[in-house]
């Protein structure tokens, strides 16, 4: 039976997403990314204008009241163009916690996410805690009305310009047959341009993700409302488990997107540079490489296609995302691996887009959960979890 996912609704979403991401986010990256600039508020805005930060968002918040599906096409060609802007719109549907507010504080605090007015970032990994959640040792102590936070955090994205920072810190002693248990989630509101009141931070020199900047932080004593408190006390874990699905195959949608760029330029590089008196394209080595290429891509789009139907009708499928953002992540460094190849020296500069999608690739490995830990899911699925 032939599956056909998109819609005519889709494909004019798609296309829209298209245009902005060509139009709006290529040239902005072809000239922010080679020297490491922050992608301008500017295009943060057109952004928020088109409706990105509020796709999944009810409609009742203002929101567009669409799935994880459509949320995946916007950001495959968001980060065709850029990954750190197919990137910024998680900062909105991406929300930690949305669903443990109140009705009253969804209603205020949504429509200003949709509007581009209250993005955030996530502050949950730390110098010793990555992959393992439950590591976390950063403290949150109750005094009075206030808790108190105490730690540091790694790999915090966008703090400095998010207007609030998600911080999970442990409000319990960790049992060591429950490890997970403990953790709590904090919503710190702060002025854009700066970090959160008493915290001290520092970028963290990256060699690729550039359009914003990655910060270590460091919260010594620092007093927070008890109102800050996200969800129940003690239960973040869950909380941030219950949308690693969606946020998964977002990942292997913005690896896609980077594939996709990487296939784009190299087939018209492949036709536009000479050698040997004839088009590179016109030699059978390369033309099998674009053909693998685009192979690789719509297989792993296809995959993704499936997983966000899955998700959208509801049914539990952390296996299927998992697979998807392992497939997709490995393809995507493995492709652009290939266009760099493809333009020889020239893909080993700063001219040429190539060499950004090849950085950024390599990230998707990493983040959302690393290849490693897919494969722990995915086997764990097939195998029983192992003693």
């Amino acid at each position: 039976m032939c599956v056909t996912y998109m819609t005519e609704e889709r494909l004019m979403i798609q296309q829209s997403a298209r245009d902005f991401a060509m139009n709006e986010v290529l040239p902005v990256a072809n000239e922010l990314d080679p020297v490491q600039g922050d992608m301008p508020r500017a295009l943060i805005d057109k952004m928020a204008a088109q409706g990105y930060f509020g796709i999944t968002i009810p409609e009742r918040h203002g929101g567009l009241g669409l799935g994880c599906f459509e949320y995946c096409l916007v950001s495959e060609e968001l980060a065709r163009a850029w990954m750190s802007v197919g990137s910024v719109i998680a900062r909105g549907n991406g929300m930690i916690g949305m669903e443990a507010m109140s009705e009253d504080w969804q209603a205020e605090m949504l429509p200003r996410v949709v509007r581009g007015e209250m993005l955030g970032a996530f502050a949950m990994s730390e110098p010793d805690a990555g992959s393992d959640v439950a590591a976390v040792r950063c403290r949150a102590v109750r005094e009075g009305e206030d808790y108190i936070l105490s730690g540091n955090k790694y790999w915090c994205t966008f703090a400095d310009e998010a207007d609030y920072v998600t911080v999970i810190a442990r409000t319990g002693m960790p049992d060591p047959q429950r490890r997970h248990l403990g953790l709590s989630a904090f919503m710190l509101e702060k002025p854009r341009g700066e970090l959160p009141a008493g915290v001290q931070g520092a970028p963290i020199p990256k060699i690729g993700y550039f359009g914003w900047k990655t910060w270590e932080l460091a919260f010594d004593n620092v007093r927070v409302p008890a109102s800050t408190l996200l969800g129940e006390q003690g239960r973040a874990f869950y909380m941030i488990s219950h949308g690693l699905e969606r946020a998964r195959a977002q990942t292997a949608a913005r690896a896609i997107g980077l594939a996709r760029g990487a296939l784009e330029d190299s087939l018209a590089y492949a036709q536009e540079r000479r050698q040997f008196g004839r088009p590179i394209g016109d030699f059978q080595a390369i033309r099998f490489k674009l053909a693998k290429m685009a192979s690789e891509i719509e297989a792993s789009r296809q995959l993704m296609y499936h997983v966000c139907d899955a998700i959208d009708r509801g049914h539990r499928c952390d296996k299927e995302a998992a697979m998807v953002k392992y497939v997709a992540t490995e393809m995507a460094e493995r492709v652009t691996s290939e266009a760099l190849q493809i333009f020889g020296g020239a893909g080993y500069t700063k001219l040429h887009a190539v060499e950004r999608h090849w950085r950024d690739a390599r990230l998707t490995k990493i983040f959302e959960g690393t290849s490693e830990i897919q494969l722990r899911i995915i086997s764990d699925h097939l195998l029983g979890k192992a003693l």
